[in-house]
């Protein structure tokens, strides 16, 4: 059942990752409101890509809890969190080298397919339908981020900045309910980031995906996030608006030292 707007979609009490004597993230909650685009921000190496880890799987949670939807996902598997309605890139782009566009976004697609092995072996009429269907809706969403002229390509053949859009594509054909963007602008020009921003506006508002990303363009968070959680040594400093942000005296200090 999906979350009415302005409900919580995603929760975070308490969350630390510690690895060894490291202590990743601190004690770290947030509360996400169905419908939003907002970020998390911080200096390298703040424990920002740790919390997204955290949330779809990677990582188990030392102490703590994520809810999502009120449902506890803390330490279940990834591709069960991913069933459940979160979907992600990643700062270093991970797509299916050897397969075409349109197939790399079938292979998203299809993991809510309703057969099994056997099934797909033997070739029945039903597994024929899905796959017209699951090779339907990647085109959808290859049409939406405007790679509809590039499917039969192969992934590394294509631009740096395509190859970003390819990422989100597969990532939508998920269906998600909330998409995290991990540093999605990371290598993009100033165009390049622009078209991005506005792909995420259209997202947001074609789609209804709640957004939640990570980025070190301010530009870019500045010109699309509502809403921002500040890390700085895997504890958070500040949450508020953009404008609250910009003005916050230990935001600057963590970016900009004393």
């Amino acid at each position: 059942m999906n979350a009415m707007p302005g409900e919580t979609l995603l929760a975070i009490n308490g969350l630390t990752i510690q690895f060894g004597g490291l202590v990743a993230v601190n004690d770290f909650s947030m509360e996400l409101q169905e419908g939003r685009i907002a970020g998390i921000i911080g200096p390298n190496g703040a424990g920002k890509t740790t919390v997204f880890n955290a949330v779809t799987g990677v990582y188990k949670p030392t102490a703590g809890e994520i809810c999502f939807r009120s449902d506890t996902i803390s330490g279940i598997a990834p591709h069960e969190i991913t069933r459940k309605g979160i979907a992600r890139t990643f700062q270093n782009i991970r797509l299916f080298k050897g397969l075409n566009v349109l197939s790399n976004v079938m292979a998203a697609a299809g993991f809510r397919a309703q057969y099994g092995f056997l099934g797909g072996l033997i070739g029945l009429p039903g597994v024929w339908r899905q796959e017209r269907r699951i090779e339907e809706e990647a085109r959808k969403y290859l049409e939406l981020v405007g790679l509809q002229d590039c499917q039969q390509l192969l992934p590394e053949n294509l631009p740096y900045g395509l190859q970003r859009k390819l990422e989100i594509a597969r990532a939508l054909a998920t269906k998600p309910s909330l998409i995290l963007l991990d540093e999605p602008a990371a290598g993009l020009n100033p165009n390049e980031v622009n078209e991005l921003m506005e792909l995420i506006r259209k997202i947001h508002r074609e789609l209804g995906v709640t957004v939640l990303l990570i980025e070190h363009h301010m530009e870019m968070v500045m010109g699309i996030c509502e809403e921002l959680w500040v890390l700085n040594f895997g504890k958070m400093i500040a949450h508020g608006t953009p404008a609250e942000i910009q003005c916050n005296d230990e935001v600057l200090k963590a970016y900009l030292g004393d």
